[in-house]
């Protein structure tokens, strides 16, 4: 179990969401509440403070009367529960969650301590509200979305809750938990903030970075069946770069290519004098960039993951609600930490990251497939009768047709701010858009890197490389051959995608 008091981390959001890790809160994180919760309470008593005693958006300049306090903390969440779409699936959900725990542990939010502990039996129960796809903009935050999530909260609307939609009020008093009471500002306080956008973020973090494994091991994997020349992983040519990912995917590459057969040695066939009569060579001397130029291409990538993990977890581990409450200087401050911008930019920069490494796999899948230029393999890997049998060539228009989808979806969404809220929200973040156009990119490029894989192992029966492989890369070869049998028949491979697909999400990678 994880005690979640203050500070998370992406590995641990990942055993969290993706593991089914329970979480409980620390002491200390509820000591943090309480102090916070009973500061407001009593700083509260005789002061104007937005969302408290006024309306909310620029309704803010209406004082709303004591008697309709609390009535106003309901209205918050039942009047922004406005989603439409598709709802979030359970995992976005559980990161959600997560994600609003974190803001409300920092302690600044002023919110009753039972709302954190209703959160963590929500989490550790699978109970995941209902949250459509579109509403926010950013900011305030995720106000639309999270309102979804407080409506749940406070035993209405529906969740979704062993696998079908229940009515969260039958739900709650199925496993004996009383619904969320407001005390001073819980519906403002759920609902304002960044955590809709922030939890998606982190899953698709999580996602891209298995993703750029699998496009390593591909890279590594085509290499070895066209016996490249080893040099252009070489630690000294890539330290003359300086860039820090190029290094590292280099050295992971070396790593994983360890005890490999297939690959060339430069100093030993061309240096050597012994092709002084040789007019044109048979074996390339340098292999296209797709195979030659992975350091450089993945590089920037893994430079971009790294940065959008930084950002992501401050984001997770930050008070992102307005207005903040601080009992150390006694004192509530009205500002923007609710606005989405910091998460928007990095959900674009991924996508962007993810579409290129999409690129990459696209590109490698023609060379494959191309035996005028890989001048070593049947075309589209096909090992029936030529003509009669088609291999993996249809396979190649679903790569390349969702290739381009990724390259469309890649325009920034960040720079697309629309006014609204009475001009209230003059400019937005649309940082949750980002981040669900992000998670279009990153499945797409599953279906690419999936095809290619199918397209790798085929190529490996093509030429009998199995021996010569690398260790690592036999260890692949078989799993995928145990439920990817080598074939020379055509039949339909959309199940064989699907399958693909789910192996390299659920496959742990190291490298």
């Amino acid at each position: 179990m994880i005690q979640y008091d203050k500070i998370l981390s992406l590995g641990d959001v990942e055993r969290i969401v993706w593991g089914g890790e329970p979480l409980s809160l620390a002491d200390s994180a509820v000591a943090r509440l309480e102090r916070s919760f009973g500061f407001l309470k009593e700083f509260a008593a005789d002061k104007v403070i937005y969302g408290i005693n006024t309306g909310f958006g620029p309704m803010a300049q209406y004082r709303v009367s004591d008697r309709h306090l609390n009535e106003l903390q309901y209205n918050i969440i039942r009047s922004h529960s406005t989603g439409a779409g598709a709802p979030l699936d359970d995992a976005d959900v559980r990161a959600v969650m997560v994600a609003r725990l974190g803001t409300l542990l920092q302690g600044y939010s002023g919110i009753h301590a039972s709302v954190a502990q209703l959160l963590v039996e929500f989490v550790n129960r699978g109970i995941y509200p209902m949250i459509p796809r579109h509403g926010s903009v950013g900011a305030s935050g995720d106000l639309v979305q999270l309102a979804h999530l407080g409506l749940a909260l406070i035993g209405e609307g529906e969740v979704h809750y062993r696998g079908r939609w229940c009515a969260t009020a039958d739900v709650l008093k199925q496993e004996g938990l009383q619904p969320m009471s407001v005390y001073i500002r819980e519906g403002l306080c759920i609902t304002n903030g960044t955590s809709v956008m922030t939890g998606i973020g982190m899953n698709n973090l999580i996602m891209a970075r298995k993703l750029l494994r699998w496009e390593e091991v591909a890279s590594a994997m085509i290499n070895e069946i066209v016996e490249s020349y080893d040099d252009f992983l070489s630690e000294e040519i890539n330290a003359a770069k300086r860039h820090d990912g190029q290094i590292r995917i280099a050295a992971e590459l070396r790593r994983w290519l360890e005890g490999s057969r297939s690959l060339r040695d430069r100093q030993k066939e061309l240096y050597d004098g012994r092709h002084e009569g040789e007019e044109v060579f048979e074996h390339k001397v340098q292999p296209y960039y797709s195979l030659r130029c992975v350091p450089q291409i993945l590089g920037p990538v893994m430079e971009t993951l790294d940065f959008a993990e930084q950002v992501l977890v401050d984001e997770m581990n930050s008070a992102c609600d307005n207005p903040i409450v601080n009992p150390d200087t006694g004192n509530v401050y009205h500002g923007g930490n609710f606005h989405g911008d910091y998460v928007s930019f990095e959900m674009d920069k991924l996508k962007i990251a993810v579409t290129k490494l999409t690129m990459l796999a696209e590109r490698q899948l023609n060379y494959l497939f191309h035996d005028r230029i890989n001048g070593i393999l049947p075309p589209f890997v096909n090992m029936g009768v030529l003509g009669l049998n088609y291999g993996l060539q249809a396979s190649q228009f679903t790569a390349t047709s969702t290739t381009a989808e990724c390259q469309t979806l890649s325009m920034p969404n960040y720079v697309h701010s629309i006014p609204n809220n009475n001009d209230n929200q003059d400019i937005v973040s649309m940082g949750t858009n980002s981040a669900l156009i992000a998670r279009t990119v990153i499945e797409n490029s599953y279906q690419v890197l999936s095809i290619l894989m199918m397209a790798v192992v085929q190529a490996v029966d093509c030429i009998a490389a199995q021996e010569r492989l690398a260790p690592a890369s036999r260890r692949i070869y078989d799993e995928i051959r145990a439920f990817f049998p080598v074939f020379r028949d055509d039949t339909p491979k959309y199940r064989d995608i699907e399958r693909m697909i789910a192996y390299l999400k659920e496959r742990k990678i190291e490298l």
